[in-house]
């Protein structure tokens, strides 16, 4: 079986878009993989287009000795950064989906055989509304240069970040949340790095913990709670909000500075809640520090933004050694799920997957042929050859495209 071609999708529709690729062999069997960069589809369409040529004529089965030889013989592979780990992970995929459908069986086959049978899932960024849609029609622009949608969907009174968490528990199920409690001042105003910067003043604590508290007294005390901040803080304001949120027991403090073995060492040594990061650590490479100074107790790599299935699964057998939890960040289209949860039923590490509010939006779901979501918190792990999953005639028929023989 050789690879023969590979197209390169970029559907979008409203506020949503995408970055995927379908790779085609001569046996009529295809793949499908994403990339899953944040506000930058364009760089790894780049690295997108410069890598496919690599594979073409290639063995798809030959997932190792391809990804080894497009991290060494690109030159820039090497040490490269998350645009060029993007597209290669969109091309593992691609391939590992090959693979699963060559020989008929899921990948958690493939990767070693499941370890557990329903994946345990926390409603992610409940900032935003769960249930309310700001695509599908709903949008509505007044103008200018904002959305008039974001007053609805994002929380900024301590009440209405309790309603968004108390919704997902007793409506949805879920036993897990996740919140980020700095994202609007408390009239509903972005935040900007100016606030953020350097130790924080008592008022802007204040923001955090009030919110902080709200959603406590919500939940109950048997919902684990995770606190995000997108690393909009140093070190020492991550510090601040750590020590005056850890009495509402939080399960652990994500992304708390700009991601540093050292300054994420001297977060960690400074609080009482475990330190999660990784969506925007690249490669083993960059893991393995973060091992040897134990300044992270989960890791959050994505598959769509760090290599794919192939060095992803290497940097969760790297953590098992150090005792390290995995959490994978999933932050793209239904694609990343399955191919995730497969991952995730596999690794002897596994903690809990992020299931994202982005999910339940109505343009994201045209992107694919099919979703998969928890029933009551929980994943069933997918049992069809291959991810399970594919893009739809959406994507498949959107207009900026392009395909490399």
């Amino acid at each position: 079986m050789k690879i023969t071609k590979a197209t390169i999708f970029f559907p979008r529709k409203g506020v949503a878009a995408t970055l995927g690729v379908r790779v085609y062999t001569d046996e009529g069997i295809y793949g499908d993989g994403e990339v899953a960069v944040i506000n930058a589809n364009y760089a790894s369409f780049g690295a997108l287009r410069d890598l496919l040529p690599f594979i073409i004529g290639r063995n798809p089965l030959d997932t190792e000795a391809i990804w080894d030889d497009l991290y060494k013989k690109t030159f820039y592979g090497q040490n490269g950064g998350q645009a060029f780990f993007a597209g290669l992970g969109a091309i593992d995929l691609a391939l590992w989906d090959i693979k699963g459908k060559f020989f008929d069986v899921p990948l958690y086959v493939l990767l070693g055989g499941k370890k557990r049978d329903k994946i345990r899932a926390y409603a992610s960024q409940l900032q935003m509304a769960w249930d309310y849609d700001p695509t599908g029609g709903n949008r509505s622009h007044d103008g200018g240069n904002s959305y008039a949608f974001l007053d609805k969907l994002f929380a900024n009174k301590p009440e209405q970040f309790a309603a968004n968490a108390k919704y997902c528990v007793e409506e949805l199920g879920y036993d897990a949340i996740k919140i980020d409690f700095f994202n609007n001042d408390e009239n509903g105003r972005p935040l900007t790095e100016l606030d953020r910067n350097g130790l924080l003043k008592s008022r802007t604590l204040a923001l955090v913990v009030d919110r902080v508290a709200a959603v406590r007294e919500a939940i109950g005390p048997d919902v684990d709670l995770i606190v995000e901040n997108h690393c909009y803080t140093d070190a020492q304001a991550a510090i601040q909000i750590a020590q005056a949120i850890e009495k509402y027991n939080i399960y652990y403090f994500e992304e708390p500075c700009t991601p540093s073995p050292r300054m994420s060492k001297y977060v960690k040594d400074n609080i009482n809640i475990p330190v999660a990061n990784g969506e925007r650590i690249i490669s083993r490479w960059e893991y393995v520090d973060y091992f040897e100074e134990n300044s992270i107790q989960v890791i959050q790599p994505d598959m769509g933004n760090n290599g794919g299935i192939t060095e992803v699964k290497k940097i969760c057998d790297m953590a098992y050694v150090y005792d390290v939890g995995v959490q994978l960040h999933v932050c793209g289209s239904h694609l990343m799920t399955p191919a995730s949860l497969h991952l995730e039923a596999v690794i002897p590490n596994f903690l809990i997957h992020e299931h994202h509010v982005i999910s339940q939006w109505s343009d994201y779901i045209l992107f694919t042929d099919r979703t998969y979501d928890p029933v009551n918190g929980y994943f069933e792990i997918p049992d069809l050859p291959g991810a399970g999953i594919e893009w739809s005639d959406y994507t498949l028929n959107c207009e900026e495209q392009i395909t490399i023989e």
